[in-house]
């Protein structure tokens, strides 16, 4: 019976949250949309993969190697980081110091805990190479670009208004909000202005690169 037990405590299904079971449903459900549907397939079939894989219980493939640590819950550990942080050696304190914490100090705490032996998984190591170094939205659109079939618009040149007045909607959209700040209905800070013009972008490729 001690060893059924321990089986079904090791199995990742008994460690399976709702959050996770609900993200994974979520991705599932893009999959088929992008699979079966043939709905925006280029978005959602790799942000499908992606949920799929972040939300695999225990396994955690999107945490970096002090995220890892941080859900271990091993209190020496903990300890070690608190002291570093100057804050109480719980996670949640832990969290909101590294929240404030300059960008430097957050790297020392990462190379700590991977002295610690925890690594980074996969996804995040994938973040950190292809998407926080900007390269993945270059290769992303060289790639639309190249598929893209511009015989349409050579045919009739007259459609490229129509494409700039799509665009447009980004810019009158910041307008908008910071007009709203200026008349005092709704206060909006420029760069909060600027992630609500998302709004008004023409595709789904355009909205993912200005987000």
């Amino acid at each position: 019976m001690e060893s059924l037990n321990a089986l079904l405590q090791g199995m990742g299904l008994m460690h399976l949250g709702a959050g996770q079971a609900i993200m994974l449903l979520v991705s599932l459900l893009l999959l088929w949309l992008a699979i079966a549907k043939k709905f925006e397939p280029l978005l959602l079939l790799p942000i499908g993969f992606g949920g799929l894989l972040s939300n695999i219980p225990e396994a955690g493939m999107a945490l970096t190697a002090l995220e890892s640590l941080l859900a271990h819950h091993d209190a020496g550990q903990l300890a070690v980081i608190a002291a570093k942080l100057n804050c109480a050696p719980d996670v949640h304190a832990i969290k909101e110091a590294l929240a404030l914490a300059l960008p430097s100090v957050q790297n020392q705490m990462e190379n700590l805990a991977v002295d610690m032996g925890y690594t980074p998984g996969v996804l995040a190591l994938f973040y950190k190479v292809a998407i926080g170094s900007g390269v993945a939205p270059l290769v992303i659109f060289m790639g639309v670009g190249a598929m893209t079939d511009f015989g349409p618009l050579l045919a009739n040149p007259r459609t490229l208004l129509l494409g700039a007045a799509a665009q447009f909607g980004i810019f009158a959209t910041v307008l908008g909000a910071l007009t709203l700040n200026y008349f005092g209905l709704i206060s909006f800070t420029l760069p909060q202005a600027a992630a609500i013009g998302i709004i008004g972008g023409a595709d789904g490729p355009t909205a993912i690169y200005l987000s």
